[in-house]
Order: C-alpha cells, then structure tokens, then sequence
C-alpha cells in the first residue's frame, strides 16, 4: 500500500515531555466554525492522553498575549484558513518561539494560495487541472473556450469549498465569479476533471491509506464535508496496490515540492482513464468526526487520540534536532 506510517505504540514519549500546550482555534476566517470543532476534538484527545493542554479562541488582539503570560511550551494549531494555515500565525509562533505543529511560514503561505500550489506544481511537472486567473476585466467567454465546461470556479485563498461553484453554463460563470471574489485574493477558474475524487492525508511526512470520495453532492462542497451524512468514503479505495501506492506517491512529492512537512491531506482527482491530478494542498486539514485524516489514520490502526498525539510528537524535533531546545534558546537569548 505505499510508505505507511510506524504505528508502534511504544516509540510514544512520556506526555509530560510536551509541557504545556496550546491548542489554537477559532480565528477570523470563513472556517471559524469548523476550527472550532476541530479544536474541541484535538483539546479532548490531548487531555484524555494526560497532555497539559489549554484551549485558546484566537483573537487577533489579543493571541500574542494569551501566548506570552500562559507558560506554554508548544502550539498545536487547528487554525483553519487565512490566519492560521496561511503562514501568518506561524509567523507570530517563530517570533516568540514556540514549537508549533504543522508547516513552517514559507510552506503554510504556498500551499494555502490556490494559485501560487498550481504554479509550483506545473513547475515542478506535476499534474494539476489546467486554468485561468480570472478578473472583472476577464472576457469569460474565452476562458470557456480555453478550458471547456463545466468549469470550477474557486477563490484562490479559503479552504473547505467556500466560495466555491461548478459552471455547466456559460450563463452562469458570471454569478460563480462574483461569489468567488466576495473573498480575499485572486479567483481561479479550474479545467473540470471528470472521474474519481481521492484524498491521501499526512503523517510524519509519509502517506496513510488513499480513501474515495463518492458524493451525491455536485461536488464534495462545504455541506458534504461537515454537514450531511450522505456522503461514502472508501478505504480502502478500491484501487489495486500499484495504482494506490502511485496516489500515494504523488501526494508525498507535491507535499515536499511546496516545502509542507509533518502532517496534512493532498486532494487528487483522477479522469477516466485514471490519469491523476493534484487539486490542492492542506496544511491544517479538518480534524472533526466528518474529516478525512482521523478516517484514514483509523485504516491505519491509529485511533484519534494517539493521532493527535503523534501530530504534536512532531514538534519534539526537527531535522534531529530537539525543538523545545531551539524555543529556549530564543527566548532566553
């Protein structure tokens, strides 16, 4: 099934060795919602696991205090969308040193912009949908020409599908692009890619077993994802171990071509002659009963609670290096 992650039980550390732990959630995004959530879920899996762990709304006015006067020691961010998986509190968990779960600045800003992803991407020669960048100014008409119909229509900046729109007609490319721009940074109109919807999720910068997404929904939207119960997830996938192991493959290198490390999902489309595309990168991905990493670790044999455990183990060390030391070292400098 491809490079799976070492589920033995008995390389866990001590949960004294994390400190105390901050869990970030909330924000100020169009995913505060199901931030919140997930933030719940990580908050209880750490306290049943007898981490020290503290949850924390984020604020804009007030993070970086609650971050300096609370004694923490390292971070496990849930923060989803801009402000929290975009590299800006990533940014501020550098400066005070602090140990953080996930990807660095440079890679939580790349893989969170849409647009910038498919570039490298396209750079590096791996396969993402083909599109055009859309502006008031764009003659849709010639984007249809360009890429066909249907079209996705997304915003280059959110995540679990907001703002997001299949155009079958062109009539309707006008109204999916005004619903996209109504959020920050460029909109994105997307070669639609007939055929097979998978997900191949993170750990320890290795692949866990490929899940199938099969929904009823026009696409696998906001609703499919966090609200209704209509939607079938696959795993295993169905797929034969080459073709798996090829996904799985796949979603490794585009993880490292964009510098994203540690934990996170890689959504991959394949067409009906199976030809796979990369549709897009997440850094901070959903960690609620509706998410996909908590799913595909289970197929793992890693339930929740040691899940979550393992994310944050991750920030005990980066390149052999010990990170509480390096958090020290900077605020005691």
């Amino acid at each position: 099934m491809g490079d799976v992650v070492n589920i033995n039980s008995n390389t866990l550390p001590d949960p004294q060795s994390f400190g105390k732990v901050a869990v970030l959630m909330g924000g100020w995004s169009a995913e505060r919602a199901v931030s919140l959530k997930s933030g719940q879920a990580v908050l209880s899996a750490l306290k049943k696991r007898g981490v020290d762990a503290v949850g924390i709304d984020v604020e804009r006015a007030t993070i970086i205090d609650n971050l300096q006067e609370g004694g923490f020691d390292r971070v496990f961010n849930v923060l989803h969308g801009p402000g929290g998986e975009d590299g800006v509190i990533q940014g501020v968990l550098e400066i005070l040193g602090l140990p953080y779960t996930g990807s660095n600045v440079a890679s939580s800003a790349l893989s969170m912009d849409k647009l910038r992803t498919k570039q490298i991407l396209s750079g590096a020669n791996l396969p993402t949908p083909n599109y055009k960048v859309l502006t008031n100014e764009t003659d849709l008409n010639y984007v249809i020409a360009e890429l066909g119909l249907p079209l996705m229509i997304k915003p280059a900046l959110e995540g679990s599908s907001i703002g997001m729109s299949k155009v079958e007609h062109e009539q309707d490319m006008l109204a999916a692009y005004e619903l996209a721009a109504q959020f920050d940074g460029e909109v994105i109109a997307e070669q639609w890619i007939t055929g097979n919807e998978y997900t191949v999720s993170i750990l320890a910068d290795q692949a866990l077993p490929v899940i199938r997404l099969e929904t009823p929904h026009t696409f696998y939207d906001y609703d499919a994802k966090y609200v209704t119960n209509d939607t079938k997830y696959h795993c295993p996938c169905g797929l034969d171990e080459k073709p798996e192991s090829q996904l799985q493959r796949l979603a490794v290198a585009a993880f490292k071509v964009v510098g994203a490390s540690s934990w996170g999902r890689v959504d991959i489309m394949c067409d009906e002659q199976n030809k796979p595309y990369i549709i897009e990168l997440n850094t901070v991905p959903g960690m609620t009963d509706h998410s996909l990493v908590p799913m595909a670790a289970k197929a793992a044999g890693i339930e929740f609670d040691e899940l979550v455990y393992r994310i944050l183990m991750l920030t005990l060390t980066s390149n052999g290096q010990d990170k509480t030391t390096e958090a020290e070292h900077v605020r005691t400098s």
